[in-house]
Formats: C-alpha cells, sequence, structure tokens
C-alpha cells in the first residue's frame, strides 16, 4: 500500500471514522461537564443521550434527535399516569408496563427509521422512569424531569460540537447514492430497450435498494434550513426512479420492438449528462401515431420511460442545489397490521413473564432488570431480528461491565478531577465510535452497545462513588436481563421471517385481486413506491432458493399490473362526465376481471370515439401496455399477430 493511502487509514479507519469517533467523546465530555455544572441528579443519562443519539453525519444525529425529546415527553407522561394510577398494585402496574410496551411495538412494526425508534422509545421510557422506581413511586415525576434534562443536555451538546467541527451532511452521499441507482436503472432500461435479457432478481433488487432510503431522505429536514426542500427532491427523486423501472419492465412485456438502430439511438439518448437538456420526445409521439395499436404502446412506454428519467433527473439537481421541487411525492411505507399485532401481542408477553420472574424471584435491585429488559425488547423490535438482537445485547453486557469496572476501579481509581476523567473516557468513546463506523452492522451494533452498557454500569455521578458491592450487583442484573429475555424468546419466539413474508404476500394477492380504488388518497407514483417496499421486505425476508425466486417473479407481475392499472384509472377519472364514460365504466370492468382481451378492444373503442384527442390516444396506449402486463402476469406473452 502506497504511504498516502496507508497515512488516510490509521489503524485501518478512514479518517472519517476518526473525525466521527472524536466529535462523540468532545459530545460527552461537554455534556457531561454540563450536567455537573447543573448539578442535575442523573447526569450519565446526558453520557448515554450522546452515546445513543451520536451518527456521522448531523442530519441523521438531528433527526434522531428530535424523536428521542418527543417519546422521552410521551414515555414520562405514561410513567406519571401509570404510577398514578396503580402505585398500589404492583401486579397491575407490571400488566398495564406489558400492555403499553406491545402498543409501543405495534406501533414501531409500522414505522420505520427514527420514527420507530421513537415509538419503542416511549415504550421503554417508563421501563426507566416508571419500573425503576417501582419501589419509590412518588419519585416517578423527579426521576422524568432528571431524564428530560439529561436528554436535552446531551442532545444540546451533540449538536454543539457537530456544528463547531463542521460535521458532514447527509444529502451529499445521498444524492451520489441515488445517482448510482439512476445509473443502474438506466443500465437495466438499456438492456430492455435493446431487447436483451434482464433477471427479476436484478429489478427486485434495485426496488428494495431504492426504498430502503426512505427513512434518510425524510431525516434530511432536521439537517439545515435547506432541510425541507433537500427532503422533498430526495423522496421525489427516490418514487422517480421506482416510476422509471417500472416503465423499463413494461418494455419487457410489449409485443413489438424498434428496430436495432432505433434501438440504439433510444439506448445511447438515456446516456445523456445532467448538464444537457432532454432531446425532444418527438419521434416518440410520432410513432403512436402509426397505423397499429402495438407501435402505439411501445411509443407511450418509451416517452413513460424518458419522462420519468427526467424526473429523475430534475430532483437529483434539485438534492445538489438546494431547490425546492414544485411538487412533493410522498414515499409511502407498507404496513403489515397483522404482522404488527403479533409482534406486539409477543412483546407484552416477554414483558410480562420476564416482570412476574424477576419480581416474584425477590432479588434486590430486579427493577434494574425489568427496566433493561423493556429496552431489549423495543431495540429489538426495530430489527428485523428481535432474538438476534437479544443474544447480541447478552454478548455485549460482560464486556460493557467489564470496562466500567476497569475504567471505574483501575483508571480512575479514586480520582475526582474532572481533566483526568474526560481523559480516562477518551479509549472508551472514541474506541465504540470507530466501531460504530464499521459496515458490519453486527460489529456496529456491538460497538454501541458496549458503550452503552459501559456507561450505563459506570454510572458516574458528582462526586463519583467506588462502591465495589453496587458495581457488582448492578453488572450482574445488567447481564440477567439479557439472558432471562432470551429464555422467553426461546419459549416464545418472535414472528419469524417466514411468517412475515408470507402475510406480506397474503397481503399482496389481496390488493391484486380488489378493482382499483376510485377515491384512492395518494398518487400512482406513491403507490408505487409502497409497493416497491413491501418487495424489499419480502427480499429481505429470504427464504429457499428456487421458492424464493418464483415469489419474487410472482410479487414483480403484481407490481407491474398494479403499477400501470392505476396509472391507466388515473387517466380514466378525466373521462368522468363526458361522452366517453360509458366506456369508461368497461374498462373498469375489464381491469376487475383482468379480461386483456377486453381491456384492449375497449381501448380500440375509446380511440375510435374521440380520433382527434391526445390525451384519449395517449390512454388507449396506456391501456394497451395494461393489457400486455396483464397477458404477461397469466403466463403467456402476446404474440404481434393478436395483439394488433
Amino acid at each position: 500500500m502506497p504511504l498516502q493511502q496507508a497515512q488516510l487509514l490509521p489503524l485501518g479507519f478512514p479518517l472519517t471514522s476518526w473525525a466521527f469517533a472524536i466529535r462523540i467523546w468532545l459530545a460527552a465530555i461537554l455534556a457531561l461537564h454540563v450536567s455537573f455544572w447543573l448539578s442535575i441528579e442523573m447526569p450519565s443519562m446526558a453520557l448515554i443521550t450522546v452515546a445513543i443519539v451520536a451518527e456521522p453525519t448531523r442530519g441523521q444525529a438531528l433527526d434522531k434527535a428530535v424523536f428521542r425529546v418527543l417519546a422521552t415527553i410521551i414515555g414520562v407522561a405514561v410513567s406519571i399516569s401509570i404510577t398514578g394510577l396503580f402505585s398500589q398494585t404492583r401486579d397491575l402496574l407490571l400488566i398495564a408496563y406489558a400492555g403499553w410496551m406491545g402498543l409501543c411495538v405495534y406501533v414501531a412494526l409500522l414505522l420505520d427509521g427514527n420514527r420507530a425508534y421513537a415509538a419503542v422509545l416511549s415504550g421503554f421510557t417508563v421501563a426507566l422512569v416508571a419500573i425503576q422506581e417501582i419501589d419509590n413511586p412518588g419519585h416517578v415525576f423527579e426521576a422524568g424531569m432528571m431524564r428530560g434534562a439529561g436528554i436535552l443536555i446531551g442532545i444540546a451538546s451533540l449538536t454543539i460540537v457537530n456544528d463547531l467541527l463542521l460535521a458532514p451532511n447527509r444529502h451529499t452521499r445521498l444524492a451520489t447514492q441515488l445517482a448510482d441507482i439512476h445509473r443502474r436503472v438506466g443500465n437495466y432500461a438499456k438492456s430492455a430497450i435493446l431487447g436483451e435479457v434482464t433477471q427479476p432478481m436484478e429489478s427486485a433488487a434495485l426496488l428494495a435498494e431504492i426504498s430502503s432510503l426512505r427513512a434518510d431522505t425524510s431525516s434530511l429536514v432536521f439537517e439545515s434550513s435547506n432541510g425541507p426542500a433537500r427532503s422533498i427532491a430526495g423522496h421525489n427523486a427516490a418514487v422517480a426512479l421506482v416510476a422509471e423501472l417500472h416503465a423499463a419492465r413494461s418494455l419487457n412485456v410489449l409485443p413489438v420492438v424498434a428496430d436495432e438502430a432505433t434501438s440504439e439511438r433510444i439506448a445511447r439518448a438515456l446516456e445523456r449528462d445532467e448538464s444537457i437538456l432532454p432531446s425532444s420526445t418527438a419521434m416518440w409521439r410520432a410513432n403512436a401515431k402509426s397505423n397499429t395499436d402495438t407501435t402505439a404502446s411501445l411509443a407511450w412506454t418509451l416517452e413513460e420511460l424518458f419522462r420519468r428519467d427526467e424526473q429523475a433527473r430534475q430532483n437529483l439537481a434539485a438534492l445538489r442545489t438546494d431547490e425546492r421541487p414544485s411538487w412533493h411525492w410522498r414515499p409511502l411505507i407498507y404496513r403489515s397490521h397483522r404482522a404488527a399485532v403479533e409482534g406486539g401481542v409477543r412483546a407484552a408477553i416477554w414483558v410480562a413473564l420476564t416482570g412476574m420472574l424477576l419480581v416474584y424471584a425477590g432479588w434486590p435491585a430486579a427493577n434494574t432488570s425489568l427496566a433493561l429488559v423493556g429496552t431489549f425488547v423495543g431495540l429489538g423490535a426495530t430489527t428485523p431480528n428481535p432474538r438476534a438482537t437479544t443474544a447480541l445485547a447478552l454478548v455485549a453486557a460482560p464486556i460493557g461491565g467489564f470496562l466500567a469496572g476497569l475504567l471505574k476501579f483501575a483508571v480512575l481509581d479514586g480520582v475526582d478531577a474532572f481533566p483526568l476523567l474526560a481523559i480516562a473516557l477518551a479509549p472508551l468513546m472514541i474506541g465504540a465510535g470507530l466501531l460504530i463506523t464499521l459496515p458490519n452492522r453486527i460489529v456496529a451494533a456491538l460497538g454501541r452497545f458496549v458503550l452503552i452498557f459501559t456507561l450505563v454500569i459506570v454510572s458516574l455521578t458528582n462526586p463519583q462513588t467506588y462502591n465495589g458491592q453496587s458495581y457488582i450487583f448492578f453488572f450482574l442484573f445488567a447481564c440477567v436481563a439479557p439472558g432471562v429475555l432470551l429464555t422467553m424468546q426461546l419459549l416464545v419466539p418472535p414472528v419469524s421471517q417466514e411468517r412475515r413474508k408470507r402475510l406480506m404476500l397474503s397481503s399482496v394477492r389481496q390488493e391484486f385481486a380488489q378493482a382499483p380504488s376510485r377515491d384512492r388518497r395518494h398518487e400512482p407514483e406513491e403507490e408505487m413506491f409502497r409497493d416497491a417496499g413491501r418487495i424489499g421486505q419480502i427480499l429481505s425476508a429470504g427464504g429457499n432458493a428456487p421458492n424464493s425466486a418464483e415469489t419474487i417473479e410472482e410479487v414483480l407481475s403484481h407490481f407491474d399490473q398494479s403499477s400501470i392499472i392505476r396509472l391507466c384509472d388515473d387517466k380514466l377519472k378525466k373521462l368522468a362526465g363526458g361522452p366517453s364514460s360509458v366506456l369508461a365504466e368497461e374498462v373498469r370492468a375489464s381491469f376487475k376481471k383482468r379480461a386483456p382481451q377486453a381491456l384492449r378492444a375497449a381501448a380500440q373503442l375509446l380511440c375510435q370515439a374521440s380520433p382527434s384527442d391526445h390525451a384519449v390516444a395517449q390512454l388507449c396506449a396506456a391501456l394497451m401496455v395494461a393489457s400486455y402486463h396483464i397477458e404477461a402476469g397469466l403466463g403467456r406473452r402476446v404474440h404481434l399477430g393478436e395483439a394488433a
């Protein structure tokens, strides 16, 4: 390795990782110093908040911080309510806590990103406030206020350090990611234009990758004063990429293709630079006036492809230049209420069973373990595999406990001076910060868990106490919590990935069997993105290789048909109340029956009824494309002779 490259990777980590780790350490020191100066009751809460909220980019950290504050307010309010209602009946208090935790997990499973984190935080805040003070209910309000103060100090400290040290923005990297996806979608489209074989898994992977950026584009809102404009541009770009990929996939089902020279010219047109204005689409409109419906459908599909490509380019440019787009597509999220209910019920059962075991065991300081159990249940709900998250916590707990003991009794060893405390925290904060930046999600999660466990167990105060017995008890019950929870999750398993996959496939088939709703609240492009997100979730669920490939082909076919039907239905609404309204109803009936021949016949009647109406001509071409998608979904490609 050249010397210049080696200098940019100290200890194998890039300079950006070192900068992030140092920012965490400085923010932690600032938060701890302010907490000591204000003499709040729980100064370690500010330190723990920094460890939890810290993210490599400013927008992500602020987004997480905002939702953390809101969730804490809700959690503290619920803690006060539950304690006030059931302070004299411990069993009812535990049942109420388990029910609240199940409700929060249910809501979290319907959300994504930091919104899901906020939902579960509202749940385990009750554990950290009400359950932690189960033997002293009169202290719940004060504990909630002190916890809120520590969180605000931690967030303010991290924000100040990020601003002073110029933490990177997320939108630049996000724009690069979207541009790379745009390039790959363009390559897929060129392959379809040239008549090359395209693989279903390739388009499914692209849809999954695009939809996975939803939380990141939403987090741009808090990045700066231009954040809302950036977020809208990011949303629009992602939705446009899904629509462009759908248009490219439509080329695969058409029974007619352009000649070789025209195909190559079309493919080259997709390679234009973003600084060059798009070439005229007059060629495609001229083709739409040809004598056959099949060439009209090809022309419409190509025009749709170029229109979506231009929308993606415009919004990528807006994301880079902070311009506010003239429209806003909301990237909808797919929600499986049935899977969320099952996950919430299981979470409530885990908390209830663990609470019964710990409380009736009569162990001292068992409330600490019970509070941590709620935390692990909540954090596990935001991951694909809750049991794996608990197992990771079980590994991190003894490591964090050992590091806490090393820091408290070997490094500090009675020291009370703040500068020495700041220096002693440096290896822990910087080392964990480096691990958090690693691309390996397991190692990154382990690094954050170890950091949080260490800070929780060491429990820094002013003045610092060095009670060995207290440390041993806290260490022990911090390890007991994930162990007991893992046992409960073995007895009552989480919702399996196969179960989630079956529920999602069932929802795909049920929605596909229904006729398009006339009172849809969302744009067709927004619903396209929601379906893309569902495909991404099905893809991440995995399964046996042959069945998985067949499943992906099925959901892609439903995605193609549902998307084109919604686009056509959107155009049909413009015919309401006009002379063609009866024909529009016939088209909708053909959609419901999934009858391609009847759909093509209705499209031809529409064209004959309004031969000079360009909008109707476009609708007829789109209806022809829809009929080809339905035909392909039935397992039989249309040939040019029968399509004409």
